[in-house]
C-alpha cells in the first residue's frame, strides 16, 4: 500500500501499515534530509517536532469545536516523556499517532506513537487546558470528555 502523507489515515490504513491498534488520529510522512544528524540518524529534535505537529493537529481537528465561546483554549504541556525505541534514517516512511488516555477537569494525558514498520518512539504528555489569555485553567467541556471516553478509550481520573 502506498501511504498518503499529511492526511488522516483510516483504521484499515493503520492496520495495513503494522499498527497494532488503530488510533483516533494517525498521519504519515517521510524522513527528510534536514532531519538527520551528522551520523545520518534522525535527530531527536525531529521526533519532538513530529509529535508536536500531530498533537496540534489532533486538537484542531478533533477537539477545538467543543469549546463553545469560539476562542480556542491555550494548551500548555505540563510535562512530557519521550521513549526512543529504535533509530530512524533517511527516507523512511513513518506514521505518527495520537490519542487521549485519561483526563481530569482541566487536563488530559496524550499518548503518541511513532511507527515505521515497527514502533520507533513514544511520547506521553500531560496537557493543561488554559483560558485563551492564559489567566487560568479552562474546564474541558462535558461533551469533549465523553468523546475522549468513546473515541479514544480514555478514563476520567
Amino acid at each position: 500500500m502506498t501511504l498518503r502523507y499529511h492526511t488522516p489515515l483510516s483504521s484499515d490504513d493503520q492496520r495495513v501499515n503494522s499498527l497494532l491498534e488503530p488510533q483516533p488520529l494517525a498521519i504519515a510522512d517521510r524522513v527528510r534530509f534536514a532531519e538527520l544528524d551528522p551520523l545520518q540518524h534522525v535527530n531527536n529534535k525531529a521526533y519532538i517536532e513530529w509529535f508536536e505537529t500531530l498533537r496540534v493537529r489532533y486538537f484542531d481537528l478533533l477537539c477545538a469545536s467543543y469549546f463553545a465561546d469560539g476562542l480556542p483554549p491555550r494548551l500548555v504541556i505540563r510535562n512530557a516523556n519521550v521513549h526512543y525505541v529504535r533509530e530512524m534514517v533517511a527516507d523512511e516512511d513513518y506514521i505518527v499517532t495520537a490519542r487521549v488516555t485519561e483526563f481530569r477537569t482541566t487536563s488530559f494525558v496524550m499518548e503518541q506513537q511513532l511507527w515505521a514498520g515497527d514502533l520507533r518512539a513514544t511520547l506521553t504528555a500531560v496537557m493543561v487546558v488554559m483560558l485563551p489569555d492564559g489567566s487560568g485553567k479552562y474546564p474541558i467541556p462535558d461533551k469533549l470528555r465523553a468523546v475522549f471516553e468513546t473515541r479514544d478509550g480514555a478514563k476520567a481520573v
